[in-house]
């Protein structure tokens, strides 16, 4: 791969909404290959942040949980996620997606244990914030961030659809690439 200077890794399950939160944040409707059938990512896709040649890349792993896949597909997406996130030296954290209608799956909790295992940097994104009820909202707040075992503060709920969230993470990213000089 090209050099670069730093990046920050999306991860999260199959259907949890990367693409659609990577086109919200890019205010593009078609960047990023969306499907309603899980594993539409199935290779690293990189987006280089301006100006082109900065070497600030966001990149998109393919999704691990339920994708359907043959078997030996699947095997190799997890061993060119596990590859790519221990051995990019420029890699300088991650952006885990959870599911707020979901919530933290078993799968989402394994990927946080390996991150903290590889000691590499992560901040927790719920996407599809507009989808839990109004009258669910605290409730499932709660629920979330419990089953995480982290505060309110650390995460950051967005919606795609809605846009609610997007200004924030997107000045987050921004911050982040800035942090680097």
């Amino acid at each position: 791969m090209p050099d670069r200077v730093l990046e920050l890794a999306i991860v999260g399950r199959s259907n949890v909404g990367k693409s659609s939160l990577i086109n919200a944040l890019a205010n593009r409707k078609k960047l990023a290959k969306t499907s309603k059938t899980p594993g539409a990512t199935q290779l690293i896709n990189v987006y280089e942040l301006s100006p082109e040649g900065s070497g600030h890349w966001l990149v998109d792993l393919p999704g691990y949980g339920f994708a359907k896949a043959p078997k030996q597909e699947l095997e190799r997406w997890r061993r060119m996620i596990e590859e790519y996130l221990m051995e990019s030296k420029s890699l300088g954290g991650t952006i885990v997606l959870i599911d707020s209608l979901v919530g933290p799956t078993e799968l989402d909790l394994q990927m946080v244990d390996w991150l903290d295992h590889i000691d590499l940097p992560y901040r927790f994104v719920a996407t599809k914030s507009d989808k839990v009820r109004s009258s669910k909202s605290s409730k499932r707040r709660q629920e979330l961030t419990s089953k995480l075992g982290v505060d309110k503060s650390d995460v950051l709920w967005v919606s795609a659809d809605s846009g609610s969230g997007i200004p924030q993470l997107r000045s987050e990213i921004v911050n982040y690439f800035g942090s680097d000089d």
